[in-house]
């Protein structure tokens, strides 16, 4: 259910904040979109996804998975922010962190999309921002999508006659695999192969 307000009382956002339970908000252009902490698959699928990054991409790179930090249009702070499930940083792009947000475009974003959330609602936004290559991961089916950014819109990218979901610009590449869950291993190389999340 969506709830529309024209004025968030100042009581409402006081008590929001003093339990917490705005830790999953976001500012889309100066309008606050309050959205419920994910739910228990959501997280596990989450955690396993970047534990395996930062094992096979991170840490060889020497590079960041972060996950549920606020990500702001240049000169957007606060008022324009999104906060993606993950996000990619290479060190290249280290300087957009200003620690309680990333000002600038990372790398890559993940979201994981449950019903009735707004993850293709930030792509457009995503876009705009310049970030180069978002992964959709449908929580229930745990379906994976790569869009590519491609002279200003999203692309999504096909699937390999393989099966496989490649992102060139990460070398890891995605499935579906029969029992639901999500296939995500370096490109050719089964021996980082994981299925996650993992039993």
């Amino acid at each position: 259910m969506k709830a529309v307000m024209p004025v968030m009382p100042p009581d409402i956002l006081a008590y929001r904040q003093r339990h917490g339970m705005d830790r999953y908000d976001e500012m889309w252009q100066g309008v606050l979109h309050m959205a419920p902490a994910p739910n228990f698959a959501h997280q596990d699928l989450e955690g396993e996804t970047a534990s395996w990054l930062r094992r096979h991409w991170g840490r060889p790179r020497h590079a960041k998975v972060i996950q549920q930090i606020n990500v702001a249009s240049v000169g957007g702070w606060p008022d324009d922010f999104r906060i993606p499930d993950i996000c990619l940083l290479t060190p290249e792009r280290f300087h957009i962190n200003r620690n309680e947000y990333l000002e600038g475009a990372p790398n890559l974003l993940i979201e994981i999309h449950c019903p009735g959330d707004e993850t293709y609602e930030k792509l457009t936004w995503y876009a705009a921002l310049g970030v180069p290559e978002v992964w959709v991961i449908h929580r229930d089916t745990t379906e994976p999508e790569i869009h590519l950014l491609r002279r200003g819109r999203y692309r999504k990218q096909r699937v390999l006659a393989s099966g496989w979901l490649r992102s060139l610009g990460t070398g890891i590449e995605l499935r579906r695999t029969p029992d639901d869950k999500l296939g995500i291993r370096l490109i050719n190389d089964d021996v980082s192969r994981d299925d996650l999340p993992v039993d």
